[in-house]
């Protein structure tokens, strides 16, 4: 746990090394970015379920189509809900350059830079395996794959490449895995299977993760944070460490809103595009699936950006910043705190007298208790840091 002087110190967005940013940038800090990590944790802690409960209470074509984009297709397509873990490993890029290039301003040397990513990384992927029964100690039976595990995975890569390398370095880095991923999923042949089978069963990605990964695999026959998909949400975060290094250069904000959006644009049509020919699909992971999302969160980015950096609009944050900045509490302590328990305790018995909006008035219930003991961290400035 750390103060919020500590959390301050760490993790301001904006401030910069002098010879990257303006030097009004350099102090102060980009509630932008907090406030969309709070909105991608919305839907984590229960958002999604605000949006089914709809078509529960108004069965028709609009709200059951709603409540399907809260979830994952099954194998390829794209759902709404695919774009939350891939503008969360974005942010994760962007602040990285902001974090990295600040502490050797600072006078950090790689070595001791090295040894804190280090840290961060081990402990995210610590309580990703903590959450799927590390300590029960049934580990032939475990699920050794997580999201917290990848986000830590891909912090620790693409920091080294940070620390190590310059944006040029990093952008080659994105368009090698992409044509790489691709080329190996359509000319490598899978046993039984042939060269370029795109199916779940004869996928590349499928025998890589039976062959590679142990324990229990998500899926059954696959893992939706598989072997060959690692390599692509790296792409995914490496695409954010450039908007990262993009937003430290000194250009007026209306500049940098503008590259964002163009950049924008152009990843959305490419991923399109090539998502024609090798489809999309979060489950494995695909290019396509990378340029497209990354398209998707930069112009959220972008958005936001204008709104609360450019036109000054920052009150109306503060219950997406009270979520993001306690992101990685929630992530883990909904998982061993019963929120759902406490919500029917206190609202249950109410929520009855909501007749047929019942379904809608729980999930906003679990939402607001969830919200409610982030608020209270928020309050007494505690939060939870890998």
């Amino acid at each position: 746990m750390k103060n919020s002087h500590d959390q301050q110190k760490n993790e301001k967005s904006e401030i910069s090394p002098s010879n990257h940013s303006s030097s009004s940038s350099s102090s102060s800090r980009l509630i932008s970015i907090d406030a969309l990590r709070g909105l991608t944790m919305f839907f984590i802690i229960g958002g999604e379920g605000i949006f089914k409960s709809f078509a529960k209470v108004w069965p028709n074509s609009f709200t059951e189509t709603l409540a399907n984009h809260m979830d994952h297709p099954d194998w390829d397509g794209f759902y709404f809900y695919d774009q939350i873990f891939p503008l969360f490993l974005f942010l994760v890029g962007i602040l990285i350059p902001m974090v990295i290039l600040r502490s050797k301003d600072n006078g950090k040397s790689d070595k001791d830079i090295f040894f804190h990513v280090s840290k961060r990384a081990g402990v995210l992927i610590l309580f990703g395996l903590a959450n799927y029964g590390l300590f029960n100690f049934d580990w032939p039976n475990m699920r050794w794959s997580s999201v917290l595990g990848r986000i830590g995975v891909c912090y620790f890569f693409a920091s080294l490449m940070v620390l190590h390398t310059n944006w040029r370095t990093q952008a080659y880095t994105i368009i090698a895995i992409l044509i790489g991923y691709w080329a190996a999923v359509k000319l490598i042949p899978v046993p039984g299977y042939g060269a370029g089978v795109l199916t779940p069963e004869g996928s590349l990605t499928t025998w890589l993760d039976q062959k590679l990964m142990p324990g229990r695999l998500g899926l059954g026959i696959y893992d939706r944070q598989g072997v060959l998909s690692t390599f692509t949400s790296l792409a995914s975060t490496l695409i954010g460490v450039l908007a990262g290094h993009w937003l430290l250069l000194n250009k007026t904000k209306i500049q940098k809103l503008t590259g964002m959006l163009i950049a924008s644009i152009v990843l959305l049509s490419v991923g399109w595009i090539w998502g024609q020919f090798f489809f999309l699909s979060r489950n494995i992971w695909t290019s396509s699936f990378v340029l497209y999302t990354s398209g998707w969160s930069l112009l959220l980015m972008s958005l936001f950006y204008w709104i609360i950096e450019i036109q000054g609009y920052k009150k109306w944050t503060f219950f997406l910043v009270v979520i993001g900045m306690n992101a990685i509490t929630i992530w883990v302590g909904q998982r061993f705190i019963d929120f759902q328990f406490t919500s029917d305790v206190l609202f249950f018995g109410v929520s009855k007298y909501f007749g047929i909006l019942q379904p809608i008035f729980l999930a906003l219930c679990l939402v607001m208790v969830k919200w409610i003991f982030l608020w209270f961290l928020y309050r007494k400035k505690i939060f939870l840091k890998a």
